[in-house]
């Protein structure tokens, strides 16, 4: 029954995708974050069903004319060139077919998120991307949050399977980061049932990063929490709240969860974290010995035993700093955080600039949380292998988008004014 619904529902999306292409941005979003031919048991498992939206989504692109041109700016500009590096890098790389496929799917993935920026082309849609991210993240987080709450908190929380955020590390960083975008849809909600379901999922959801018992994902709710207290403006109120939600779920706790946090000070007993310590001066000794890093999928013994101190502990940076340093190089490491730094400015810009313009304080509401979901990406992913994984990139297109909204809200304003004054 589920492989049926699963394959109806991709049917008609894909059908509506050639009427209205943006729909076909919500399939795929909803296809790659929340999996759901993974929870079925027939046919519909191995189904290609992302692949085939994908497909869809581009011929709808090029025939429609529901579309906008690409934003060239201070973002997308050096974003367009780290894409265009990774080929380079791939044709050098150490392992070039290996590379190959791993360069063919993170360009998929980023061709689908430059999509977004071309057809989401205007806020309510903006809205809808948001709840379907919020829907197909959220479905494990609530669950997981349930599931923790059930057991006591004794035993971890997994993500779906064969997907970025199947560890528990992953799914952690990446329920933090779509708690900022709950928050924004409740705040601008005017349905009681709507604000008060979302309530019921980022208290579950936070139970769910806590309860994935990941250390990383510790260091970034602390990060998390306490910048969003800032950007607050009742920080009486928003602190007495976060310091007793933080006491509850402490409290709720087990002991097991107490001492594998507590290894975070005792890092030099945790074979885990000598591991990643590894891998991370393997990543530094190899880009400073080759300009263009090694390329994708460079980790194994023959490149361990020439660049790591124990060539025997092979293992993946578990860092989105540490592996685009190994995979492009100094230049690719200096490309990727430039992204993230013009995003941050960009987003203080909108913050600033519609402060005061009350009929933008949607805009105003969602650039703050994006900052919030952003914390919890850099904190959270300095311990993670998730360089390449669509949330954070969808988040810096909706950066891409907002600004562009508002820079269009404001000329229109101006031209309004223009007119009045005419008249």
């Amino acid at each position: 029954m589920r492989d049926i619904a699963i394959t109806l529902i991709v049917m008609i999306g894909c059908f509506y995708t050639f009427k209205k292409p943006y729909i076909g941005v919500l399939l795929w979003s909803w296809l790659s974050y929340m999996n759901p031919h993974r929870m079925a048991y027939g046919f519909a498992y191995s189904m290609p069903y992302a692949q085939v939206t994908a497909i869809v989504l581009l011929l709808a692109t090029f025939f429609t004319k529901q579309k906008q041109a690409l934003p060239l700016n201070s973002i997308t500009l050096p974003w367009i060139l780290f894409i265009s590096f990774m080929g380079v890098t791939t044709l050098f790389a150490f392992y070039p077919d290996y590379a190959l496929i791993q360069c063919i799917k993170v360009v998929k993935i980023q061709l689908i998120v430059f999509l977004t920026m071309l057809l989401i082309t205007d806020f309510e849609k903006l809205k809808q991307l948001i709840w379907v991210i919020v829907f197909s993240i959220g479905y494990f987080s609530v669950k997981g949050g349930v599931f923790t709450l059930l057991t006591g908190g004794g035993y971890r929380v997994w993500g779906p399977p064969e997907s970025f955020i199947e560890d528990n590390n992953g799914l952690a960083i990446a329920v933090l980061m779509i708690i900022p975008l709950m928050i924004f849809l409740r705040q601008t909600s005017d349905k009681r049932w709507v604000k008060h379901g979302l309530t019921f999922a980022i208290i579950t959801s936070l139970f769910t990063v806590v309860g994935s018992q990941s250390r990383g994902a510790l260091l970034a709710i602390i990060a998390v929490g306490g910048f969003y207290w800032l950007k607050t403006e009742g920080k009486i109120v928003s602190g007495f709240f976060i310091a007793i939600l933080a006491i509850v779920i402490m409290a709720f706790m087990p002991e097991s969860w107490y001492t594998r946090m507590d290894t975070i000070n005792t890092y030099e007993e945790d074979a885990s974290a000598m591991g990643r310590l590894n891998a991370w001066e393997y990543a530094y000794n190899a880009a400073n010995h080759n300009i263009l890093g090694m390329g994708f999928e460079s980790w194994s013994e023959i490149t361990f035993a020439m660049y790591a101190p124990d060539p025997l502990d092979v293992h993946a940076a578990h860092s989105i700093y540490f592996t685009v340093l190994a995979d492009h190089g100094w230049l690719g490491l200096s490309m990727f955080l430039s992204i993230f730094f013009m995003t941050w400015r960009t987003l203080s810009e909108v913050v600033k600039n519609t402060k005061e313009l009350g009929d933008l304080r949607d805009i105003n509401l969602l650039a703050r949380m994006l900052q919030v979901g952003l914390i919890a990406y850099m904190v959270g992913g300095a311990f993670l292998s998730l360089s390449y994984f669509d949330l954070p990139w969808h988040l810096i297109s909706f950066v891409v988008l907002i600004e562009k909204y508002l820079n269009q809200s404001l000329a229109n304003n101006a031209d309004s004014q223009k007119t009045a004054k005419y008249y």
